[in-house]
C-alpha cells in the first residue's frame, strides 16, 4: 500500500516536471532565437503640418520640406510620421483641424498663414509650432525675432517690405499706371501690415490705391470685378490671396488683360505675369532645420526667428505678349527667371 502511494506521488512529480518543462522550451527558444529589439519599441517623433489653404496650392512647398527633412536624414514611415490636416481654403474649418493635431500628441506642428499660427497658438502653449508666417512680430504672435518666447518659432517672410518693392517693379514696367488694386485678405493680420505698408508707398511713388478685400471664395468673383470698373490698371496680389485663389485670379487677369503682380513664383509658373518676394520653397526647406532642433531637444522661446536669405523676381514674358506689355531690358536684367 506504501508503495503505490510513493509511486503515485513520483507520476504526479513528473506529470508537473513536464508541464514546466512544456511551458518553459518555448520560452528559451523565444529568448535565445529570436530577441526583441529595443529600438523596435522607440518612439518615432510625430511632425504635424497645418495648412489653410489646399495642399495643390502648396504641393512644390511640401516637396521641398519633406526633402529638407530628407537631407537631415528622416524618411516618411521609416523614423518620423507626418500628418498633414489641409483646410481646403475654409478658415472656418482651422479650429477643428488644430484641435485633433494636438489630441494626436504630435511633437512639433509645423505651419503657415497668421491665422493658422493664431488657431494653433490658442489650441496649444506647450507642442513647439514651427512657422512661416508674415511679419510674427508685428501681428503679435512672437516677442522678438531673436528670442520668440513661448511654443512658437520658425521663419518670417516680412510681407510690408515686400509690398512697396512690388508696386516699385509695377511702375517700371507699366509707367502710365494711376491706380493698383491691392488684393488682401482683411482678416489676416500680416496682409493687413502689407495693405498699410502699400499704401505708403504708393503716396510717395503718386499712385492710388485700391483696396480689394476678399474674405470668402463667395464674394471673389464680385470683388475682383470691382478692380475694372474702379479703373484700376494694374493688381498687386498677397501670397495668402495667391494660395487660396491662383486660378481664379489668374482667369480674371487674362479675361481683363490686366498686368498683376505676386509674392511667389508658382503663380507665374502657372501664367502670372510678375513676381517678387522671397522663395517659398527655400523657406520650406529651411523649416525643416528647425523641427530637426525641436526634435533635438532645442526650446522654441529660444530658437531665433530667420529672416529670408533669398529673394527672387520673376518674369513671364508670354504672358506680357499676350496683354500687350513690353518688359523694360532693366528690368529683365534684374529678373532671376524669365519664362518665355
Amino acid at each position: 500500500m506504501k508503495r503505490e502511494n510513493v509511486s503515485s506521488k513520483e507520476t504526479r512529480a513528473s506529470a508537473m516536471l513536464r508541464s514546466i518543462l512544456v511551458c518553459l522550451v518555448p520560452i528559451s527558444l523565444l529568448l535565445v532565437v529570436s530577441p526583441i529589439p529595443a529600438q523596435q519599441f522607440k518612439k518615432i517623433p510625430r511632425i504635424g503640418v497645418l495648412t489653410p489653404d489646399p495642399i495643390s496650392a502648396r504641393a512644390n512647398q511640401f516637396q521641398a520640406f519633406n526633402e529638407g527633412l530628407r537631407e537631415l536624414g528622416y524618411v516618411k514611415g521609416k523614423n518620423i510620421a507626418i500628418e498633414i490636416r489641409s483646410a481646403e481654403g475654409k478658415r472656418d474649418r482651422l479650429d477643428g483641424l488644430a484641435t485633433g493635431l494636438v489630441s494626436l500628441k504630435a511633437d512639433v506642428i509645423v505651419t503657415t498663414t497668421t491665422p493658422a499660427i493664431q488657431v494653433l497658438k490658442r489650441a496649444t502653449s506647450t507642442i513647439p509650432i514651427v512657422t512661416i508666417s508674415g511679419d510674427p512680430v508685428g501681428t503679435g504672435l512672437v516677442h522678438s525675432l531673436a528670442r520668440p518666447g513661448g511654443n512658437i518659432t520658425g521663419l518670417a517672410l516680412l510681407h510690408p517690405e515686400i509690398s512697396g518693392k512690388k508696386l516699385e517693379l509695377l511702375k517700371e514696367i507699366v509707367p502710365k499706371v494711376k491706380q493698383v488694386a491691392f488684393v488682401w485678405d482683411p482678416a489676416n493680420p500680416s496682409t493687413a501690415l502689407g495693405f498699410k505698408e502699400a499704401k505708403i508707398a504708393a503716396r510717395a511713388m503718386g499712385l492710388e490705391i485700391q483696396s480689394v478685400e476678399v474674405r470668402s471664395a463667395n464674394e471673389l468673383e464680385n470683388v475682383l470685378e470691382s478692380t475694372t470698373s474702379e479703373h484700376s490698371g494694374a493688381l498687386s496680389v498677397s501670397i495668402a490671396m495667391a494660395n487660396a485663389y491662383r486660378s481664379e485670379i489668374l482667369d480674371f487677369a487674362a479675361k481683363n488683360r490686366l498686368p498683376v503682380v505676386y509674392e511667389e513664383r508658382q503663380s507665374v509658373e502657372d501664367g502670372g505675369l510678375m513676381s517678387y518676394g522671397p522663395s517659398i520653397t527655400d523657406l520650406f526647406r529651411r523649416a525643416a532645420t528647425y523641427v530637426d532642433k525641436v526634435l533635438k531637444g532645442a526650446k522654441p522661446a529660444e530658437l531665433p526667428i530667420e529672416l529670408p536669405m533669398k529673394f527672387e523676381l520673376v518674369i513671364n514674358l508670354k504672358t506680357a505678349k499676350q496683354i500687350g506689355l513690353t518688359i523694360p531690358p532693366n528690368v529683365l536684367a534684374r529678373a532671376d527667371r524669365v519664362i518665355r
